[in-house]
């Protein structure tokens, strides 16, 4: 698939060497440019999502905490909005998991993006049973492997710069790590990307392409409240901080956010939790979903009601490049233009 770059001042010669180089992503993900969307709740809904694969990237709708019947309503209002592909992201601990996939299914949705955990090997059958390509989170390579084993169609790396709910590894090592060795499937590399010649460093290590999500948060077509904008507007990298894993027994996957008063209140609430895990009250999937229910909360207060003070502000380190409301078309542009420049 081509898209138009007349408008961008792309030397041809960088241009086809960019093509060259995301080729395997392009095809797999059947759009112009390998680049996704990160999958962000409440910020990817459909209309973003169809505004970035409208401009030639990959949307990827994030079901975060939707029941079946949301996230049906999503997918056939991102379908409305758009002709081109786009993914859907599933959280593996979502108690209807089973059901979110039959969705997926039932509206024909090219890629599913399981994220939150390791999936199985039934489940995997099913989304690939369902006509989908399954795409699976690999923060290491022993389980990028163990991954394919079991039957994904491609991998994403995603390295601890990334927003929201991260690794331990940064982005650069895990590339090192993974991306010359796992050549079976298309690795998609995300965490810390902000700029196109970012895009072409890891394209030329191997990878099929980039996933970037906080560059997107405020894209003009994003539902983000003014506020949480002005906050990414005003912040930089050393602003985006991990939370901390209290107790190493009970496993909480860190979250990156701008800190305020909300990343706070995390550390209590995952305490409260810990502490109802120990007394029995309450088994650990039933612990961590409560510490799930209170990112979603806190998320949704942030981006949808605009409480930035108590909020939950996820962003990734790259949130220093965003200065500026942009067209999601523009930004993409933008990256592609600097990918090809830095390969000319």
């Amino acid at each position: 698939m081509k898209f138009d770059t007349m408008a961008l001042e792309i030397p041809q010669n960088g241009m086809d060497r960019l093509d060259a180089l995301w080729a395997r992503g392009r095809e797999f993900l059947g759009c112009g440019y390998a680049i996704l969307g990160g999958a962000m709740t409440w910020v990817s809904e459909h209309g973003l999502v169809a505004a970035i694969s409208n401009a030639g990237g990959f949307g990827v709708l994030a079901t975060g905490a939707m029941s079946p019947e949301q996230l049906d309503a999503e997918i056939a209002a991102t379908q409305d909005a758009t002709d081109k592909p786009f993914g859907v992201n599933i959280i593996l601990m979502h108690p209807q998991l089973a059901d979110l996939t039959d969705v997926c299914t039932a509206r024909a949705v090219g890629h599913v993006v399981l994220a939150g955990g390791l999936p199985k090997r039934d489940h995997i059958a099913r989304i690939k049973d369902g006509g989908a390509k399954a795409i699976g989170f690999a923060p290491a390579l022993r389980i990028a492997e163990r991954l394919v084993g079991f039957g994904v169609d491609a991998i994403v790396i995603e390295g601890a710069e990334a927003g929201g709910h991260t690794g331990p590894v940064s982005t650069s090592v895990l590339a090192q790590e993974i991306l010359p060795h796992m050549t079976d499937v298309p690795v998609f590399v995300a965490g810390g990307i902000g700029r196109g010649e970012a895009i072409t460093m890891y394209l030329e290590m191997g990878a099929a392409g980039c996933q970037l999500g906080t560059r997107f948060v405020c894209a003009t077509e994003s539902i983000a409240h003014a506020d949480f904008k002005r906050a990414f507007f005003r912040a930089s990298a050393r602003d985006a901080v991990l939370s901390i894993q209290l107790d190493p027994l009970f496993p909480v996957i860190p979250v990156r956010a701008l800190a305020n008063a909300g990343t706070k209140r995390f550390r209590e609430i995952q305490r409260e939790a810990i502490d109802q895990f120990r007394s029995g009250s309450v088994d650990q999937v039933e612990a961590q979903l409560k510490i799930e229910k209170f990112w979603a909360g806190q998320l949704r207060a942030a981006v949808i009601d605009g409480d930035v003070e108590n909020g939950s502000l996820m962003a990734g380190q790259s949130v220093g490049m965003v200065t500026v409301a942009q067209t999601t078309q523009d930004i993409i542009a933008e990256l592609v233009e600097q990918s090809a420049a830095a390969l000319e």
